[in-house]
């Protein structure tokens, strides 16, 4: 039984770990992974005990490492943002960063990995405000940083369907005009949305092709456990009509580049696909990743 929750945890560990770019002078804050989890004699321990349970079976109750305000950096520098908040579709509130630029090339809902909190992607949208001129929207899921209620898969996806049209109205934009950007389980999300509804592009980065894919890569011999059509991104970006743009780092030893690649070969045309040298999953993108992933978004019809 410890060997099957283990595999479950690794898999699960394995999707989520998504880099958080850390102040100049400052370690980043990355996302909990599999080192970060404990077996005790009562079972399994991770880092963050007073985040919210999640909510679900026992692969999310793994998956999931909310952090909840006030940890964080609740005051960036260099960056200029409003709080908001709207109501996922239980009634819980959910809270939020939007971060408009002047004229902006692009109006980006921003999904992050499964740890910490929107407060710890701060110099990633410094960056896009700053550099690329777009306008973003991140936000938190249920469970994690001022927002309500307790994560699951079930849950995040219709928190990331919400903000979607959430950001139109705060933007005065359509729906369609919106461009979704996620890291590691963020792209997964960011998939499920542009599946069902039209948007204007899809950026990925480090994200992989299935959860089950991760655990048959790492331990195939107990990769039945994952249930198959959980976060199987792979089948469901075949659904997505539109402009792609994927990253993925060459040495990334949580999510392998293959999956990657796996999921790259599954989406339609028209598709870029960006192999980083060098990176592992939880490292900075260089400025090389951000040059051409303003190219795209200016090119973009």
């Amino acid at each position: 039984m410890i060997a099957a929750r283990l595999a479950i945890l690794a898999a699960a560990a394995l999707v989520g770990c998504s880099a958080c770019d850390g102040e100049p002078g400052e370690a980043p804050h990355d996302d909990v992974t599999a080192a970060e989890v404990a077996e005790t004699a009562d079972g399994l321990s991770v880092a963050n005990d007073t985040a919210p349970t999640p909510s679900g079976s026992i692969e999310e109750l793994l998956l999931f490492f909310p952090s909840q305000y006030p940890e964080g950096n609740w005051q960036p520098s260099g960056l200029v943002y409003e709080d908001v908040e709207f109501a996922a579709p239980d009634g819980a509130t959910l809270h939020g960063w939007y971060c408009p630029s002047p004229d902006p090339i692009a109006t980006v809902l921003y999904l992050h990995g499964n740890a910490g909190n929107l407060s710890h992607r701060a110099p990633i949208l410094r960056r896009l405000q700053r550099e690329l001129g777009v306008t973003t929207l991140i936000i938190d899921y249920r469970g994690y940083g001022r927002s309500e209620g307790s994560a699951s898969v079930a849950a995040a996806i219709e928190d990331a369907r919400a903000a979607h049209a959430f950001l139109a109205r705060k933007a005065g934009v359509a729906k369609s005009s919106i461009v979704l950007m996620g890291r590691s389980l963020g792209g997964a999300l960011a998939v499920e949305v542009a599946a069902a509804a039209p948007v204007r592009a899809l950026i990925i980065e480090s994200t992989f092709s299935s959860l089950v894919d991760a655990a048959q890569h790492h331990y195939p011999y107990l990769a039945w456990i994952v249930p198959e059509a959980k976060l199987n991104t792979a089948a469901r970006i075949a659904k997505f009509k539109g402009p792609l743009f994927q990253s993925h780092g060459d040495r990334d030893g949580t999510i392998p580049l293959s999956l990657g690649r796996r999921l790259f070969d599954a989406a339609n045309d028209p598709k870029q696909f960006m192999e980083i040298a060098g990176a592992d999953h939880n490292d900075r993108l260089p400025g090389a990743y951000y040059e051409r992933l303003k190219q795209f978004l200016v090119e973009l019809p």
